[in-house]
This record gives C-alpha cells, sequence and structure tokens, in this order.
C-alpha cells in the first residue's frame, strides 16, 4: 500500500526571515523575559553591594539556604563549622560543585510522546510585542503582500493585498520584500536532509512544502504518528511551523495538511474519497479560471463534484480539474519525482542524422569526454568509472563502461579507453543518441606544476599505462602482490590493486615465484634433522643439489585450524648442479612426530 506524506509550512517566507534575522548578541539582562513568565520581567541587580562571605568559603553567596533570615545573620564559614552536625546544611543546600545530580535526560519523555514541540504558545506570549509583518512583491505598477504573519492576518491583512491598502490600515507595519528564490534554497536543502535521513524518496512541492514517499520506511521511526511527531518537532526546533498529512495519495496528502486545520493527520488507507469531501476547492490544486467558473455554478467542495459527470465536469471546468480529482482520489496515478542528493555528472549529444561507423562514434565520444571534462573541473572532481549509452533508431540501447585505475580528468585518455572497446557497440541501424556519465568519482584537487620546465621530481604517473592495460589484457590481469600478516607463505600475499602501495613487506627472503600449492617430491636423500636433501626428483626430473641453506622454521596457525597445533615446517634454499634454485620444506622437526611426517614439498623457484 502506497504512503505518501505532505509536509506544509504555512508560514516558510516569514519564518525563514525571522531565522535570518535572529541577533546574534547576548540578550539584554534588564530586558523582559515574556516567556518565562511576570516573575522575570524586573531587572537584575547585577552589583548587590560587597558581600561578606569569603570567597573560597564553603557556600555561596546565592545558595539557596543563605535566603533564610536566621542563617543569614551568621554567614562565616567558622559560625558554620561550630554548629553541631545536624544542624549544618547539607552539601547540596551549600550549593557545592562536587554534589551528585540527576540525569540530565531522565526527566524528559521518549521523542515520539506527548504533543509535538511547543512553538505556538511561544509566539502567542511574544504577539503583544512584535510588530505585524509582510512580505511584498512587485506586480505591474503596484506591490502585492505575498506572505502575512499571524499577528497581520489578524488585523485584516491577507495575501494579495496591496501594500498601500495594508499600510493604510495599520500604522505599525513591518514590511520587507519576498525573495522566493531564497524560500526554493531552503526547502531544496530540507529535501536533501529528507532523502538522507527521513526517507529515500523526496521532493519539493513549491512553494511551501515536501512530498515524502513513506511506503515501508515509517516502521523505522516508530510508526506513521510517530514519524510526524518527529519531523513537527523538528522543524519546530528550527523555528517553523509545520502541517503533516499522511494518506495513500499525493493529492488527498496535499489537500489535509493545507485545509483540514490539525498539525497531523494520518489517514488510513481506501478512505481518501470521504475524507477530502468536506475541503474547499482550493484544495485540489486548481487553477484560478477553474476555481471562479466554479464559484459562478456554485460548486465550493470537492465532495460537490462528485456526481457531476466527466464530460459537463470538464466542459466547464477544464480537464486539468478532472485529472486533480481523480489523483486525489486515487483513480489516477500522480508520479513524485524525487530529489536526487548527488547527480552525476554527464554529457550528451542528440544527433540529426543516425551514425554506424567506428570512426563517426569516436569521434562523438571525444566530444563527449571534452563536455564531461568540463563539467569534472567545474566540480573538481575525478572520474573512476565511465558508462557511455548508445540509443539505436529501433529504441535499442548499448552500453559500454569503463574503469580507471585513478582519478582522472583526461580527456584524450578517456577518447582512447572507448576506442579500444568501440567494435562491442552494435550500431544496428544507427545511433542517434549518445549519452557519457560518471557515476563512480572522487575529489581531484588542482596539482601545483613546476616553476621552470623539466622534471619536478615527482613519480610518473603510471594510471593511463595501467588503464590501456588493462583494456587489451583485462582488469584480473593487472595486479600487485601485498602483504599479509601471517607465518604461512601461502597465505602471507594477497593480490592488491595496480596502484597499491604494499607495505610491511618481512625481512626474509622468498621466491619470486610462489607455487599456489606445495608440490610433493620423491626420492629424496637429506641427512636428518637439519640438513637439506642431497637430491630429489620433482615433475619426473631428477636433481643434485650443489648448495643450500636453512632451516628457517614456520610453525601452524593454531587458531586457525585444530589440525595445525602442532604443525612445524622447515624451509631450506637449494640450487642444484643445473643453476636452478628452489625452495624446499620438510614437514615436522625430525623429532617428535605429532610435528609432521618427514615428507618433502616445493613451494616456489628463485629466479
Amino acid at each position: 500500500m502506497i504512503r505518501v506524506a505532505s509536509l506544509y509550512l504555512p508560514q516558510l517566507p516569514i519564518e525563514r526571515l525571522r531565522r535570518q534575522e535572529r541577533p546574534s548578541a547576548p540578550r539584554d539582562r534588564a530586558a523582559p523575559r515574556p516567556d518565562l513568565g511576570p516573575r522575570f520581567t524586573e531587572p537584575v541587580d547585577d552589583d548587590p553591594g560587597p558581600c561578606s562571605v569569603p570567597r573560597g568559603g564553603g557556600w555561596r553567596p546565592g545558595a539557596r539556604w543563605a535566603q533564610d533570615p536566621e542563617l543569614r545573620a551568621k554567614p562565616r564559614v567558622g559560625d558554620i563549622d561550630a554548629l553541631p552536625a545536624h544542624q549544618r546544611p547539607t552539601m547540596r543546600e551549600m550549593g557545592r560543585r562536587s554534589e551528585a545530580a540527576d540525569h540530565p535526560f531522565r526527566a524528559m519523555g521518549p521523542d515520539d510522546a506527548g504533543a509535538p514541540w511547543p512553538a505556538a504558545p511561544a509566539l502567542a506570549n511574544l504577539a503583544h510585542l512584535a510588530r505585524p509583518v509582510v512580505l511584498i512583491e512587485r506586480a505591474g505598477q503596484r506591490d502585492i503582500i505575498t506572505s502575512a504573519c499571524p499577528i497581520a492576518r489578524a488585523l485584516g491583512l491577507h495575501p494579495g493585498m496591496a501594500a498601500a491598502h495594508a499600510r493604510a490600515l495599520v500604522t505599525d507595519l513591518d514590511v520587507s520584500d519576498a525573495t522566493p528564490g531564497d524560500d526554493r534554497a531552503w526547502l531544496d536543502r530540507l529535501a536533501l536532509h529528507a532523502a538522507r535521513h527521513w526517507t529515500p524518496v523526496a521532493s519539493v512541492s513549491p512553494p511551501d512544502g515536501l512530498w515524502l514517499e513513506l511506503t515501508g520506511t515509517t516502521h523505522l521511526f516508530g510508526g506513521e504518528e510517530s514519524f510526524c511527531r518527529r519531523v513537527v518537532r523538528f522543524l519546530a526546533h528550527l523555528g517553523f511551523t509545520a502541517h503533516i498529512a499522511i494518506a495513500g495519495t499525493p493529492g488527498a496528502a496535499h489537500a489535509l495538511a493545507r485545509f483540514a486545520g490539525k498539525p497531523i493527520i494520518v489517514l488510513p488507507g481506501g478512505t481518501e474519497t470521504h475524507a477530502i469531501a468536506q475541503l474547499p476547492l482550493a484544495a485540489l490544486r486548481l487553477s484560478d479560471e477553474a476555481l471562479g467558473s466554479a464559484a459562478r455554478f456554485g460548486l465550493e467542495r470537492i465532495g460537490d463534484l462528485y456526481p457531476i459527470a466527466r464530460g459537463p465536469l470538464a466542459r466547464r471546468l477544464g480537464l486539468r480539474t478532472v485529472e486533480r480529482l481523480d489523483q486525489a482520489r486515487g483513480l489516477a496515478a500522480e508520479p513524485i519525482v524525487a530529489i536526487v542528493p548527488f547527480a552525476a555528472p554527464y554529457s550528451e549529444r542528440r544527433l540529426l542524422e543516425p551514425i554506424s561507423t567506428a570512426d563517426a562514434i569516436n569521434q562523438v565520444i571525444g566530444d563527449l569526454a571534452d563536455d564531461l571534462v568540463r563539467e569534472l573541473e567545474r566540480r573538481r572532481l575525478g572520474l573512476r568509472t565511465a558508462a557511455l549509452t548508445c540509443t539505436r533508431v529501433d529504441a535499442v540501447e548499448q552500453r559500454l563502461v569503463i574503469g580507471t585505475a585513478g582519478a582522472t580528468r583526461d580527456a584524450r585518455h578517456l577518447a582512447r579507453m572507448f576506442a579500444m572497446r568501440v567494435e562491442r557497440i552494435d550500431p544496428g541501424l544507427g545511433i542517434e543518441v549518445m549519452r557519457l556519465v560518471a557515476p563512480r568519482v572522487e575529489d581531484l584537487q588542482p596539482v601545483m606544476i613546476g616553476t621552470f620546465p623539466g622534471p619536478d621530481g615527482r613519480e610518473p604517473d603510471l594510471a593511463p599505462l595501467v588503464d590501456q592495460l588493462a583494456g587489451r589484457a583485462g582488469e584480473k590481469a593487472l595486479f600487485r602482490i601485498g602483504p599479509v600478516e601471517s607465518d604461512v607463505p601461502e597465505r602471507a600475499v594477497r593480490r592488491a590493486p595496480p596502484l597499491a602501495l604494499p607495505q610491511g613487506w618481512p625481512q626474509w627472503r622468498r621466491p619470486v615465484r610462489l607455487l599456489p600449492h606445495p608440490e610433493p617430491l620423491s626420492g629424496v636423500v637429506a641427512l636428518m634433522p637439519d640438513h637439506p636433501p642431497r637430491r630429489f626428483a620433482w615433475r619426473g626430473t631428477l636433481y643434485k643439489v650443489a648448495i643450500g641453506e636453512g632451516p628457517e622454521r614456520v610453525h601452524g596457525e593454531w587458531w586457525r585450524s585444530a589440525r595445525e597445533m602442532w604443525a612445524v615446517r622447515d624451509y631450506f634454499m637449494v640450487e642444484t648442479d643445473g643453476g636452478e634454485r628452489f625452495w624446499l620444506f620438510r614437514r615436522g622437526d625430525g623429532l617428535d612426530a605429532p610435528t609432521g611426517d618427514l615428507s618433502w614439498y616445493i613451494h616456489g623457484v628463485f629466479g
């Protein structure tokens, strides 16, 4: 079941302006505090006179128990110490900082319990001190009010009224210019926040709200009602009044959030038709012409449109009215275009004539690469993956994806890499649209070059060479060997990216070529227990050892396998009469049987 939320900010322009103009200076201590009650309206005496209590004493002058007249007559520390133990003030009454305090959040309820953040009472307390605020915008030859605060609305001012008329009605009027661009930018930031923290599908509903696709996400916040309270509380903390409604269709949620008069509405699925029947026609987002025509026919509520046939309704109020009505009732789909937190850089070409030759395709790829590199430079990004999509005249798409070893903005290098794989594209009857996208990018800041020509001491960039070799031999054909913390040779190395810089290699000498698995030897003749073999046979060939070095003892890793608890390997480096150099080992130490069966293996080849 689809669930859509409509977030409505009725006072967005004015509250955003108040938030922007909020003073950063500290509050005057002598100013009244109407939000805290009448007993805080008197000025605070910052100089109460000389204090008879010495600094560093056992209690502070402002301690609660010191306000007692009986104890105020004996303010000295010595008199307090002279009192009996049962008459002395407690640590808490003396106000010492070492006293135990309750947890600051213990008395607070959970986030989803209780009513939303009490922003409206605070505004009500400040109503008698604030001036009515309106925002105006130039329309033709006069200024028109676009937004009015609740105080201004209570005085009879409303959007659409002329600014001159408003000034004549209210003399003490605070007038500011409307900035719809800044309001839209703030909504875009809120939509990005929603897409990252609330739901992956969020969209701006201009000029004062958001769409939130909540299907399958509200259980993460404790349910739909808990999610609504969380959102309203979050916006109230930022200083914005918010209404939110959840329904099965975007149209019903939009109408309920703006015209139901409740801050939070959660509508069960399938009841949209009955829920919006009593709302005014303006809740359907109709044009002014449609609303004027409806007023002439005496149509005031959405429910008045239900019994009217579609043909006469579309003829009198327009086809858009029928579409909006069906969308609100769930009879027609209304897609939500989600905002994307990160838009991948791309470039596109729509060709006048279809192309099918390799030269023409490479020419367009070069133009796309140039455009993409300029976009990457503007955003200071480097490309790691590029995807080329070629759309043929028969609507079939051909895709070609390449990856780079490092972040790059070299258009010629990208075009050369695509040229090596252009034969994989089947143009068919011709390609009419080509699009190059960078789905994976990294930060790539400008690099300062040397002042004088010539080598500047920097290492050469191997990334283009690695990309070309990978394009010909395959990405898996290029790799480096990286170390792993293990004494067992076959576990001590791993595959690493071609441009990685492995560190932490051991000081022990290891063969250049390590076999995937140790291979057994036959016909081994060796003196026990610490001498290399004199001769052995491997892969049908008999070898005589001229010189040997070792042993290097390697113990098994008992934490990996219980069979390696007592396992021992003795490795030897040997050189045969023919000049071959091998790395051999014997299982077991030659003394204890649990360490191995004294069989011989070859594990690597030097040189």
